[in-house]
């Protein structure tokens, strides 16, 4: 969704290239850090392993700031993107507050051989 609006932006609105640039670049890093935690998420979670789940819960902070990036700060804000970001965002605080709880139980498991 985001790169379809970014597309939309680049072809309608007034961008300098630099501007452009820039949208382009953040939005590229931010498919990065997602990807990256989604997938230590998801590891996490299913294998019950402290270590993928924390470094998801650390890479929440980047893709959060990112996201209010796009909210609030890049060239051209539309209505559109602020109100999926600040939905987005909701979802992050569930995350967090699920990631927190999913370590909490991973660390009162006790495994008897």
């Amino acid at each position: 969704m985001g790169s379809s609006l970014t597309c939309f932006q680049g072809q309608l609105l007034p961008y300098t290239s630099a501007n452009l640039t820039l949208d382009l670049v953040m939005l590229f890093l931010y498919l990065g850090v997602e990807i990256m935690r989604i997938f230590f998420g998801s590891k996490g979670n299913l294998c019950q392993r402290k270590v993928p789940l924390t470094i998801s819960l650390v890479l929440l902070g980047p893709s959060t700031i990112m996201a209010v990036y796009y909210m609030l700060l890049q060239t051209y804000v539309l209505r559109l993107e602020v109100t999926i970001n600040a939905i987005l965002l909701v979802f992050y605080v569930f995350e967090l507050v699920l990631y927190t709880v999913g370590l909490i139980s991973f660390s009162s498991v006790i495994i008897s051989d």
